[in-house]
C-alpha cells in the first residue's frame, strides 16, 4: 500500500469522508505532520525512520480523535529524529486539544512530554501524580529506584542509587499481599499479606509505608534531565525551521541558519 493508501484507509472503513474528497482528506493529513502531499504516492519502504512515524500519527488523526495512546513511539528513533518527533506531537497537542497516553521506559522523555505520570509495576499502578511532583519526590519505593536509575551526563551529579536485589516475581503469579515486597528495601511483615491500596488524592501512592518514608527528593539527580544533545536538538527543532529537503531526508535549520 502506498501512504496515499494508509491514510485513506480509516476514512474508508468508518465512512467519515465521502471519497470524492477522501484525497483531499489525504493531502490534509500529511501536512499536518509537515510531509508534503507528492509524498502520497510513495511506499513506506521508501520514507526514513522518522518519516514513518509522521506517517503513523497521521494515520491516527485521520479520524480526528481526542485521545491518541502513543506505545513507546521514540524508542526505535535516533535522537535527532526523536526530537523531531516529540515536538511534534507536543505541537499537535497545543493545535488540536490532543490527549495522550504516552506509555516508555524513558524517563527523560517521560519528564519531557507527560503532564501527570503513572508508574505501574507487574501491571498495576503504584504511584500516580503530577510530573513535577513525582519528580521532584516520588513516593513509592519501587518509584524511586526506577528514577535513582536514570543516566546522568554529569559525572560528578548527586544523587542517591537505589539497587534492588532479588529476581522480578512472575506477573502471571504475582506473590501475595503487595507484589513489589520480594524486592522492596523497606518491606515489614503487613506487605507479605496485605495488598496495599492507590491512596493519597491528586498524587497518590500504593504503599503501606508512604506515609512513613523520609522525603525522596534525593534519589533523582539535582543536575540532568535531558542529555545535552537531546535538549539542544529540541531547541534547535522547537525555534528552528523543521522541514524536509527533495530527496525526503529530515533536516532541521536552526534560528539564523
Amino acid at each position: 500500500m502506498t501512504v496515499g493508501q494508509i491514510l485513506a484507509e480509516p476514512l474508508a472503513l468508518h465512512n467519515v469522508v465521502p471519497p470524492s474528497r477522501r484525497a483531499e482528506r489525504v493531502n490534509e493529513l500529511l501536512r499536518l505532520v509537515s510531509l508534503e502531499p507528492r509524498l502520497a504516492r510513495r511506499y513506506p519502504h521508501e520514507f526514513s525512520g522518522g518519516q514513518r512515524q509522521r506517517i503513523a500519527i497521521a494515520r491516527a488523526l485521520a479520524l480526528e480523535p481526542k485521545l491518541i495512546v502513543c506505545d513507546e513511539p521514540v524508542s526505535a528513533l535516533d535522537v535527532s529524529i526523536r526530537a523531531q518527533v516529540l515536538n511534534l506531537l507536543r505541537d499537535l497537542q497545543r493545535r488540536l486539544g490532543l490527549a495522550y497516553i504516552f506509555i516508555s521506559h524513558d524517563l527523560a522523555v517521560v519528564k519531557h512530554i507527560a503532564h501527570r505520570i503513572a508508574v505501574m509495576h507487574l501491571g498495576r499502578i503504584v504511584e500516580i501524580g503530577p510530573n513535577e511532583a513525582l519528580f521532584a519526590n516520588p513516593r513509592h519505593p519501587y518509584s524511586r529506584a526506577l528514577l535513582s536509575a536514570i543516566p546522568v551526563p554529569a559525572p560528578g551529579a548527586m544523587r542517591e542509587r537505589i539497587i534492588l536485589r532479588g529476581e522480578m516475581p512472575s506477573a502471571l503469579h504475582p506473590p501475595a499481599g503487595c507484589p513489589f515486597h520480594t524486592r522492596c528495601p523497606v518491606a515489614v511483615a503487613r506487605c507479605e499479606t496485605e495488598r496495599p491500596e492507590l491512596l493519597g488524592g491528586f498524587h497518590a501512592t500504593a504503599c503501606h509505608r508512604a506515609s512513613e518514608l523520609p522525603s525522596g527528593a534525593n534519589v533523582v539527580p539535582r543536575r540532568g534531565g535531558l542529555p545535552p544533545a537531546l535538549e539542544q536538538l529540541m531547541n534547535a527543532f522547537r525555534h528552528g525551521t523543521n522541514r524536509q529537503d527533495g530527496a525526503g531526508v529530515d533536516k532541521v535549520e536552526p534560528p539564523g541558519g
